[in-house]
């Protein structure tokens, strides 16, 4: 396993369309997968698409933390290959979302609340399922990328668009002064 270097905002991977995964179980993808992993925990991010580390694969990773998804169980590492997203409801909750590939920027996007969506795994076994709250929106953020969008094109309001630490020390005056 490696950590793998994640693409940048501006490199031309992640404007691309990903292709088709052929063969779920193949050696290569199983490989990408694990390098993926060690490289999503390695920037500390929760999701990662695998344009983002320069493979055009319809492919991505996500887990979240206990206390992170609407059920607060967490939901474990995923893989989904070819994945397909449908809305489940017409409400669209607004949320700031940031991306490994944008670093040091946040911004308000709108994402639906809650989604159904199915892919295969590693083992070519279909993955159906629903999701709300943070686990539809990293569903979502990461599928955009296989469709060369970054969350900056999903943004309504780009007065939004924040520097990631100005907004953690705005957060951190606002708790010093309510002590």
């Amino acid at each position: 396993m490696a950590v793998l270097d994640i693409a940048l905002m501006g490199d031309p991977i992640l404007a691309c369309e990903a292709l088709p995964v052929e063969d779920p179980g193949d050696g290569a993808v199983v490989r990408l997968v694990a390098d993926m992993v060690e490289t999503m925990l390695a920037a500390g991010g929760v999701g990662l698409a695998a344009p983002q580390v320069r493979h055009r694969a319809r492919l991505v990773i996500f887990q979240l933390p206990p206390g992170r998804s609407a059920d607060g169980r967490g939901v474990p590492l995923t893989v989904l290959i070819n994945p397909r997203i449908e809305p489940l409801t017409d409400d669209m909750d607004p949320a700031y979302e940031a991306c490994l590939s944008v670093p040091g920027l946040t911004g308000v996007v709108p994402r639906w609340r809650r989604i159904g969506y199915r892919a295969w795994d590693l083992d070519g076994r279909l993955v159906e399922r629903e999701a709300e709250g943070l686990h539809a929106r990293v569903v979502q953020h990461e599928c955009d990328h296989l469709s060369g969008l970054l969350y900056l094109s999903r943004m309504q309001d780009l007065s939004s668009l924040a520097m990631t630490a100005e907004l953690h020390r705005q957060a951190a005056l606002r708790a010093k002064e309510n002590t």
